[in-house]
């Protein structure tokens, strides 16, 4: 007979509401997206009740752990589920879909709703995103956007967006700049798991029949790594390549990254480039940022660093970058964005 208190990862849309009752850090590093976190022990209490299930013994930890599990549910229950009327239908998951799941699914019932527990748990949601990363990535029709640091690539993409093509944005979903110098201000970057759902979840919600324009990236953006399937689709993807002028180039950049441009901050930022660099070009840009100089350093930056950077990785990580339609511009501004971006579907358009 059917089990109707357990789901799958399939029957998720099935639901209201998914809970996942893990402690909070567990839900932090990953979690299916649009789950709230309702946990049923929080992470100081995981721990107490793992350290006695090792040092004491099962029947112990599970004694504790009861207690702490049963006052947990029931101020979810005063809190955050008690605006919802007997129709809801929520799906609860822990980490293997066992007893913290177990228990608040049992207790859900009781009252009256048509709780579930998800089969597996959370392993099952992440088995599910793994194994579509393994195979998405290669249903669909990329066009990779590529041209060196400063030609608003990651722009270009925001610009597409809104003229209604596809888009899979990696710089948003990896929440860095792509570059050594592209952490975000007060922006931590996800989980590498946290990274993969909100890939996975991007790559689910496309159309595998209309084309897919994404940046050029390499296997790393920041701490973070690209799925092998992804970067190599990406990497055998047909490119269109920008080619903007070095003083757009410089503009484009002096704006997009005005918040680097303080002399408390910059110098400290470009220590990371020592191991490429050198000290005395090091300390020379450091003299710069310190002195307001921050054209001159662009531009140094630019000629010296990310330049030759771009000509060795761009030539290695994209198959056809040689054979992709060009496309010149001396306008990185918003509207020159917007120009650009009427081009390049101008570009694809099916001749008449």
């Amino acid at each position: 007979m059917p089990d109707y208190t357990r789901a799958t990862v399939s029957q998720l849309a099935d639901f209201d509401t998914v809970i996942d009752v893990r402690s909070p850090a567990e839900f932090a590093e990953d979690h299916v997206p649009g789950a709230i976190n309702c946990p049923v022990l929080d992470n100081e209490e995981r721990i107490r009740v793992g350290t006695l299930y090792k040092q004491d013994s099962p029947f112990a930890a599970r004694k504790i752990g009861a207690a702490l599990v049963a006052r947990n549910i029931a101020r979810h229950l005063d809190e955050q589920l008690s605006q919802f009327s007997k129709s809801w239908k929520p799906l609860i998951y822990c980490w293997r879909g066992g007893q913290r799941s177990g228990a608040f699914t049992h207790i859900l019932r009781e009252i009256g709703w048509s709780a579930r527990r998800l089969e597996g748990g959370y392993k099952s949601w992440r088995h599910h995103v793994l194994v579509n990363l393994e195979t998405l990535p290669r249903q669909f029709d990329f066009r990779v956007v590529a041209g060196p640091t400063g030609s608003g690539k990651s722009r270009l993409l925001e610009a597409l967006a809104a003229r209604g093509a596809q888009v899979l944005h990696l710089e948003e979903l990896a929440a860095h700049k792509g570059s050594v110098l592209g952490n975000l201000p007060d922006v931590a970057q996800p989980s590498q798991k946290m990274f993969e759902t909100r890939l996975y979840s991007a790559l689910a919600g496309l159309q595998p029949e209309r084309p897919v324009f994404v940046e050029a990236e390499s296997r790393r953006i920041g701490a973070l790594r690209l799925p092998d399937a992804l970067n190599t689709a990406i990497h055998d993807a047909p490119c269109l390549r920008i080619e903007a002028s070095l003083p757009a180039r410089v503009e484009f950049l002096l704006e997009d990254y005005a918040y680097l441009c303080t002399p408390g901050h910059l110098p400290e930022q470009l220590e990371r480039l020592k191991e490429m660099q050198g000290k005395e070009r090091i300390l020379h840009w450091q003299t710069l940022a310190g002195a307001g100089e921050y054209r001159a350093l662009v531009v140094e930056l630019l000629r010296d660093h990310y330049d030759p950077l771009y000509a060795r990785s761009q030539q290695r990580n994209l198959a056809q970058l040689e054979h992709g339609v060009v496309f010149v511009t001396a306008d990185l501004s918003p509207a020159g964005l917007q120009v650009l971006a009427g081009q390049v579907l101008d570009e694809l358009r099916p001749a008449a």
